[in-house]
Order: structure tokens, then sequence, then C-alpha cells
């Protein structure tokens, strides 16, 4: 009986790359009354509502601490969120005391509860959470310049 041959591969076919999963799927299902789009961002999954991010999920193996739910929205709106989210906090990450960003840390003991209750506002398109990207914002079409009479 002759020696089993190897599997041969095929030039110019490159392996397929593996797709991570979705950390906190139960986010995406909470928010299904929605049509939402999610993209990559800096290892995480953005999530976008027309043209507003609303959320990061994040669950990566460096900074554990601000692995959760990252919240878009601004210092002015803190106050009245933290009222909502008793574990809110600013992402650790970033090195400032205070960002327009707050985490839902994955590890806190009311995680899943505050997570679908984060879900709720955005369906509910409360004006605290989600914000326009800079970028999105300039890229808006200008109005064309009014011919100027002669």
């Amino acid at each position: 009986m002759g020696a089993m041959q190897k599997p041969r591969q095929d030039a110019g076919i490159l392996p397929i790359k593996k797709r991570k999963s979705v950390p906190f799927k139960f986010v995406l299902e909470a928010i299904a009354p929605l049509v939402f789009e999610t993209r990559p961002m800096f290892g995480c999954l953005a999530v976008y509502v027309q043209d507003k991010i609303v959320l990061i999920l994040r669950e990566r193996p460096n900074h554990k601490a601000d692995n959760g739910i990252w919240l878009a929205t601004t210092e002015e709106h803190h106050g009245s969120l933290r009222g909502e989210f008793t574990h809110m906090r600013s992402i650790q990450l970033f090195g400032k005391k205070t960002t327009g960003w707050q985490v839902l840390p994955a590890d806190a003991p009311d995680f899943e509860q505050d997570a679908l209750r984060a879900c709720e506002l955005i369906v509910a398109r409360d004006p605290r959470i989600g914000k326009v990207p800079e970028s999105r914002r300039r890229s808006k079409p200008k109005s064309a310049p009014k011919p100027k009479g002669r």
C-alpha cells in the first residue's frame, strides 16, 4: 500500500479569514426593530443608526476593564445617563479623566440589564445616545453657491 498523500494546496487560493464573533450579540437583537449598520472599528464592532454612531461593542483581551458597551454620548448627558446606569464611566484606555464616550462595563453585576436598557433608549431615539461622527459631518454635500446677479 502506498503512502498517504498530503492534500494539495492550489497556488493563488488564499485561506479564508475567520470572521470574529460578534461580542454581546444580544445587543444587536435588542435593537433589531431599527435599521442599523455595523462596522469593524479598532478591533471592536461599531453600530450606526442612520448617520449616528450609537455604540461600540468591545470584548478584547487587552484593557479588559473597558470591555462592554461603549455609548456614544456627550459630557452634557453624563449626569442624566448615570442616573440610569450606575456603573457607567469614562473609558479608561483613552487616558483622560472624562470622555464623551462612556462604557457600560461587561464585568459590572448589572451589565446585561443596563445593556438592554441602553438598547431601549436607542430604539426610542433618546437624544442622549448617539452622535454624528466628524467624518460624516464633513462629507455631507454642500449646497451650490447662489449665482451672483449682474
